[in-house]
């Protein structure tokens, strides 16, 4: 089983236009509305690739009765703990130009809060599975709270996929996830490395089983170390996409965390689970860009660039 936790989930508004005036009224031509928060999004194109993975976190107000809604009409399964204040609303107008978004801090949570969901993630987790930690954290979360997440899962011999950012994303690495997925400016932000191969390798020195690096149109690189050799993988797709690049990077988690857990052999690591499938991350995530919201993918896209997408291994220098 896959368990996506989104600790700050959002109801997702996006507006379609041609242009984006900013000052200027603007005629919407589509709007769509749709359960969000990265992990949600995760699970909802799993599901789409005919999954079963189950969303935790927390939802509160009419917002989270409205993701809890939308969720159920896709058929995924969710164990979201209430909250008092609303969940937040997530804008994002896309225009032939790309994409703009307003973000919401989210409501304010309590480390009792934080203590409960721990212990839905337990109770739902078994050895083997594939514990999927995305986006990021809503006020009043305790500093340790992602990182407990991981050493948890790590104990209970669950593979752990973590996108997030900054204090976090060096958090999760101290604790051991098995796969990190920032994108290039996170992760220079977080190690504050400047080259990204030497910033991957840092997380990897902190105890990450493998790096994996969103650069956008170039595709992902990914880092990691085969019998204390350090390596690197490269994958990029084959064509130039237009469209919302705003769920691409939480299409590249669900094609990573299928990876891991498609790996049942008691010693299949990280890096030989996730490495030789860069192609399928890529081609999922640029098929994500074809879709009209993030949490959906254009499947002629998907099936076309994953034929077409090749992974690149070569030795890394340290």
């Amino acid at each position: 089983m896959i368990l996506t936790v989104t600790a700050n989930p959002a109801l997702d508004v996006t507006y379609r236009t041609t242009a984006l005036r900013p000052g200027e009224s603007h005629r919407v031509g589509i709007v769509g509305r749709s359960a969000g928060g990265k992990g949600v999004n995760v699970a909802r194109v799993l599901r789409a690739l005919g999954e079963d993975p189950v969303c935790v976190g927390f939802l509160g107000g009419s917002t989270g009765a409205e993701i809890r809604e939308l969720l159920d009409r896709a058929g995924i399964r969710h164990e979201f703990l209430p909250v008092q204040g609303p969940t937040r609303t997530t804008v994002t107008v896309v225009d032939d130009s790309g994409a703009t978004v307003l973000n919401e801090p989210g409501p304010q949570v309590s480390a009792a809060d934080w203590r409960s969901l721990a212990d839905v993630v337990a109770t739902l987790m078994s050895p083997g599975d594939v514990l999927v930690i995305s986006g990021s954290t809503p006020p009043g979360t305790p500093p340790d709270a992602v990182a407990s997440l991981v050493r948890d899962a790590v104990e209970m011999d669950v593979r752990v996929v973590v996108d997030t950012s900054g204090p976090t994303l060096l958090a999760a690495a101290d604790a051991g996830a098995d796969v990190l997925k920032p994108n290039a400016e996170e992760l220079r932000a977080a190690t504050q490395v400047t080259d990204v191969r030497a910033a991957a390798g840092a997380l990897l020195d902190r105890g990450a089983g493998l790096v994996v690096v969103s650069l956008g149109e170039a595709g992902v690189v990914a880092v990691g170390d085969v019998e204390g050799v350090r390596q690197i993988w490269t994958a990029a797709p084959p064509e130039v996409l237009t469209g919302n690049p705003t769920g691409a990077g939480d299409a590249a988690v669900a094609a990573i965390s299928l990876a891991l857990g498609s790996n049942h052999r008691p010693d299949g690591d990280a890096v030989s689970s996730v490495a030789p499938r860069l192609h399928d991350v890529v081609a999922l995530s640029g098929a994500a860009v074809m879709a009209p919201v993030a949490g959906d993918f254009d499947v002629p896209t998907y099936q076309r660039l994953l034929a077409r997408t090749d992974v690149k291994e070569t030795h890394a220098t340290r």
